[in-house]
């Protein structure tokens, strides 16, 4: 069987470890994974040319919401959130969120189970899962930081069918970081640091995930933590969604460690290859899903 994760651009993804890990342990010798770079012009003629011999994709940007209407059917999560990174190929093209699987597990790993004042640092795709998730741990309100008002329509969308309501505000009211019980930065690499300069204190122990995973700790992370709070590492999500579209492309529950193991193994591969202990992907990003 095969699988892929596509994207543009892709190379810089850890999917294939990720996912290769899984198949070894699980005793899936006649089972592939590859990383595909497509965009959003070639995707249809991909998904369209899917046969039996595939399992499922996954999907980075630009690609989450440019296939939902290539496919046959779409979870409940996907409906609310309008972003869908995973495809399971069974009968049909059936599409999956497991980013807030990898979110809400991600915040079990560091001990957080609850949240009703949580901060929400982007307004796209990413953060409409985020929604998703932190309405998982309890949350009815949340407040949504963008860089411009008009960057919040997901999250905002997500809200209103999730039955969130969201306030939406700037990157500039750090007042409001600063009050949250639970803050998830869906930034991209780099936008956070404007946030981290304008921190002046945090709650004791009120956790942060930044989704970006490398280079890690970004600099919104490292502060966070230097003012008392406590971060979470978005490959911590990056590993929790890839075991749930394991489990739903195979049928078989994710080995979490030997999958971690992998990823760690392949990051310390790059490191050694590059001689760059913070390795980043060709054009400087580092995607949360991938």
């Amino acid at each position: 069987m095969r699988a892929a994760v596509l994207g543009s651009p892709i190379a810089h993804s850890l999917s294939p470890a990720l996912h290769r890990a899984a198949y070894v342990t699980l005793g899936l010798t006649d089972w592939e994974y590859t990383a595909r770079e497509v965009g959003e012009a070639a995707l249809a003629a991909f998904v369209g040319g899917l046969d039996d011999t595939w399992a499922g994709l996954s999907l980075t940007m630009p690609l989450k919401q440019a296939v939902i209407g290539l496919l046959d059917g779409v979870d409940d999560v996907v409906r609310a959130t309008g972003s869908c990174n995973t495809v399971v190929i069974d009968g049909g093209r059936y599409g999956h969120n497991t980013d807030v699987d990898g979110i809400v597990a991600a915040f079990a790993e560091g001990g957080v189970s609850s949240s009703t004042r949580p901060v929400i640092l982007g307004g796209g795709a990413t953060a409409a899962s985020a929604i998703a998730a932190v309405r998982r741990l309890g949350a009815r309100r949340a407040t949504v930081l963008v860089r411009d008002l008009s960057r919040a329509e997901a999250a905002s969308r997500a809200g209103d069918a999730l039955g969130v309501t969201c306030r939406v505000g700037t990157l500039d009211d750090g007042g409001h970081v600063e009050s949250a019980d639970l803050v998830i930065s869906t930034l991209p690499p780099g936008a956070g640091d404007a946030v981290a300069q304008r921190l002046r204190r945090v709650g004791a122990g009120v956790p942060l995930l930044d989704v970006v995973y490398e280079p890690w700790p970004t600099r919104l992370a490292a502060a966070w933590q230097g003012h008392g709070g406590i971060s979470v590492a978005g490959g911590s999500m990056l590993l929790h969604q890839a075991a749930t579209q394991v489990r739903l492309m195979t049928g078989r529950e994710a080995p979490i460690e030997a999958m971690r193991a992998g990823m760690s193994a392949e990051r310390a591969r790059r490191i050694a290859q590059s001689g760059d202990p913070n390795p980043r992907a060709s054009d400087g990003t580092s995607r949360p899903d991938s």
